[in-house]
Parts: structure tokens; C-alpha cells; sequence
């Protein structure tokens, strides 16, 4: 399954591939992290995207804790935080 390389968020979907600078899909970010060739916050640091994500992973049933853990263990291996 693709995910995200930059929030980790699973891409099953093409519709929620982002898009390049050309408006094409580019399957490598998702839409919230990529838009127009773009991320929408290029300045964001991988803790502010953790903290950014905890949130929706507690909204799908994780404990805050153990999102936090899952993130700081994903984000590094993922092409934007390489």
C-alpha cells in the first residue's frame, strides 16, 4: 500500500495523490502534505508534523501516546525526512 512520504498517511486512493507543479498526480505525497508542486508547509519540521498528525491518529482510535511513538518511529524512514 503507498503511503505518504511525508506524513505517512495511507494513499489507497488516487484521489488522495497530490499534484505537481503541472497539476498531475504525483503519488508520492498526499494531497494535504502537496499541492501544485508544493508542500503546503515547507518549512514544517518532522515535530510539527508529528504533532500535526497525532491528532487524526486519536480520532482513529489510537491512544496519544502510542501515536506519538508510531510517528517518531515512521517519519524518519520516509522520503521528506530522510
Amino acid at each position: 500500500m503507498k503511503q505518504c512520504q511525508s506524513c505517512g498517511m495511507p494513499m489507497e486512493n488516487p484521489e488522495l495523490y497530490g499534484t505537481n507543479a503541472d497539476g498531475s498526480k504525483n503519488d508520492e505525497y498526499c494531497i494535504y502534505c502537496f499541492k501544485d508542486g508544493q508542500f503546503g508547509s515547507p518549512n514544517e519540521t518532522m515535530e510539527e508534523m508529528i504533532v500535526s498528525c497525532i491528532p487524526f491518529m486519536v480520532e482513529e482510535g489510537y491512544k496519544e501516546a502510542d501515536a506519538r511513538k508510531m510517528m517518531e518511529e515512521l517519519l524518519p524512514t520516509l522520503n521528506r525526512w530522510k
